[in-house]
């Protein structure tokens, strides 16, 4: 089923035209990535698409039954309920028939006031409404909200705080937490993953994997979009254009469409040029006149291709040193940090080397205290305990997320040059031409820069440094796609040194060979990139899940002589037995319920009324998949059980 269609849609601001003839198709569960540089138009759509913008001409179509949740980029909560009664007013319809259940109860509970076919009456009201309220999830919305919680690193939180309490970001993860409990049929998300850590962006994409409806993003995270999407529409010079596959694949058809194309217009060229020479020698001659005359025909009739665009304009720079460092760079040693007043270490135990030319990523959850160590190394904050030593010849260059190195009263021409007097004026400019700062652009006030333009100037200021260490805190925010490649490339061919704090999972690949996480115990070294990471990360949690089990399993000769235990021990082993005995059957019988039940729907979408009908297919597939999951669970429960026994 198409949930949304739009065909020759365009919009204007006054006289500046944003988006023209923008074709798109999403499809039921279908997962759509919108990509295109900043200033492309994408939240402006997106905007349009959920209904918040109008748009002045072209054609917008959805079914009238489809339900959008919007997710804009700045999106926060503002009410004064609690996390917890806030998440439950997305499920008011079920709170309310559980009352209605609960009333029921009450009468059935008065058996005496009622005859018996107005009690045989009330009985099937109550079943009937019971099992309705059951196939809606009226029993499991609370382990829902849990599970959305705890996704969104709630978990550690009293449910009963207050969202005014809260800040921005977390606010942000909070509506975005709302939506995804709604359901919505299309789910319309600009920039889902800011304010979201490694833990939460990998949770949020196993969630969206198994979405129910459709999905639309924006998001300049290239790892997301290879792990959520399967068509992408590119939004370059006002208009679209669909491509099908992961970002990654998007990336590689993209190249390979402009080369053929390029091809394809270079040949046509050579071809022209043919014909015209041809003309030219032979128009004028009697014998050959005719066919030059026909070739001309041919000529004019030739549909005439544009030369392909390529990109447009990037940032162009590199990063370049003064003079080398000694081979020891950086000493972190058992080193604690805790903020004045406060009675705990924020972290402690933080330990690694890093050696001239290594780039380390500094990873872990958000409040981990990874800003803070970078500060520490600055010299701006003092660590409790512990101690870091920087290397001989060590010149260090600082990139703060938040740009607070940037006066905001002055232009962006007099922020670079009063850092760098002895400059002339025009290499100035040509520096803040390469990162897209032309013409006027350099008299702005840099108070009224965006976000990505603060980041470009920030990294103009770092490039004129030539430092040999760059501490990079979240480099990439605020950067477009196009941007973020441009400053991967000029850090990889950097000959120094780079420790950074990131959450941009594909430029810690990039750019990382070695991957430090940071946690309130400690640190810990992973010698490689970030999939490196997670995969060591997933074997030490698959091994300490084998140790759990085996210890929950007792050993044999661990086991007591029960001839030898007291008359109560016996007892009381006795009725443990007994407990596991009963266990063992309801879980069998559970089984088996849930076996036959899965039979049934199986046998049902072999029917030809069914599975000629998506819905219903797709409905059944959930079902017997939940099922499969809850069987996997009762088997595991019963195998350690059974060994007990």
């Amino acid at each position: 089923m198409i949930v949304m269609q739009i065909n020759q849609l365009s919009k204007s601001f006054g006289a500046e035209e944003i988006l023209s003839n923008i074709k798109l198709e999403i499809k039921d569960r279908d997962r759509v990535a919108i990509v295109g540089r900043n200033g492309a138009g994408k939240s402006t759509l997106l905007k349009i698409m959920a209904g918040e913008m109008s748009y002045d001409s072209g054609d917008l179509i959805k079914p009238k039954e489809v339900e959008i949740g919007y997710l804009a980029q700045h999106t926060a909560l503002d009410t004064t309920n609690s996390i917890w009664d806030e998440m439950r007013e997305v499920f008011s319809d079920l709170i309310a028939r559980e009352k209605e259940l609960r009333s029921l109860e009450q009468k059935m509970a008065d058996s005496g006031d009622y005859t018996e076919d107005e009690y045989a009456r009330l009985l099937a009201e109550y079943d009937r409404k019971q099992h309705a309220f059951d196939q809606d999830g009226g029993y499991s919305f609370e382990s829902e909200i849990r599970a959305v919680l705890t996704g969104l690193d709630f978990s550690e939180y009293d449910y009963s705080t207050p969202i005014t309490e809260l800040s921005g970001g977390q606010k942000t993860r909070l509506a975005l937490g709302r939506l995804l409990l709604k359901k919505p049929e299309l789910l319309i998300l600009d920039e889902p993953t800011n304010h979201l850590d490694i833990e939460t962006l990998n949770w949020l994409e196993g969630y969206l994997g198994g979405y129910p409806g459709a999905v639309a993003i924006v998001s300049h995270d290239r790892y997301f979009l290879d792990k959520t999407v399967s068509i992408v529409y590119e939004i370059s010079r006002h208009r679209s254009r669909r491509f099908v596959g992961s970002y990654s694949k998007y990336l590689e058809q993209k190249a390979a469409d402009y080369e053929s194309e390029l091809k394809a217009y270079e040949n046509q060229q050579a071809e022209i040029k043919r014909t015209e020479e041809f003309i030219q020698r032979n128009i004028v001659r009697a014998s050959t006149t005719k066919r030059a005359q026909s070739r001309r025909k041919q000529l004019e009739k030739m549909e005439m291709m544009d030369r392909p665009l390529g990109d447009e304009s990037s940032a162009s720079f590199s990063f370049q040193i003064d003079k080398k460092t000694g081979n020891d760079v950086l000493k972190i040693e058992d080193v604690a940090f805790r903020y004045e007043g406060e009675s705990t270490n924020l972290f402690e135990h933080a330990n690694f080397h890093v050696n001239r030319g290594e780039r380390i990523a500094l990873v872990g959850p958000n409040g981990a205290g990874k800003t803070t160590l970078l500060k520490a190394i600055l010299g701006r904050y003092t660590p409790a305990s512990g101690e870091i030593r920087i290397g001989s010849n060590v010149e260090i260059g600082y990139y703060d997320q938040e740009q607070t190195e940037l006066s905001s009263t002055k232009t962006v021409l007099k922020e670079l040059w009063d850092d760098y007097p002895t400059m002339m004026e025009r290499d100035v400019r040509t520096v803040l031409g390469n990162f897209l700062f032309s013409g006027d652009d350099v008299l702005k006030p840099v108070s009224s820069l965006s976000g990505g333009e603060k980041a470009r100037l920030a990294l103009a200021k770092l490039m004129l440094q030539r430092a040999n260490l760059l501490i990079l805190d979240e480099p990439t925010n605020h950067l477009d796609i196009d941007s973020k490649e441009v400053l991967e490339a000029a850090l990889i061919d950097y000959p120094g040194t780079i420790v950074f704090v990131s959450h941009d999972r594909y430029f810690i690949n990039r750019i990382a060979d070695q991957v430090v996480e940071l946690t309130k115990e400690g640190t810990t070294v992973y010698l490689g990139d970030y999939d490196y990471y997670v995969e060591k990360k997933e074997e030490t949690a698959e091994i300490q899940r084998l140790d759990e089990l085996e210890k929950a399993a007792p050993k044999k000769e661990e086991k007591k002589n029960e001839q030898a235990l007291s008359y109560k021990e016996q007892k009381q082993l006795q009725s443990e037995k007994r407990k596991i005995a009963r266990r063992i059957a309801e879980l069998e019988e559970k089984i088996e319920m849930l076996e036959s039940e899965h039979a049934e729907l199986e046998e049902q979408m072999t029917l030809p009324e069914v599975f000629e009908d998506h819905e219903a297919v797709m409905k059944l597939t959930e079902r017997t998949a939940a099922i499969r999951a809850q069987i996997d669970e009762y088997m595991e429960e019963w195998t350690i059980l059974s060994e007990e026994e």
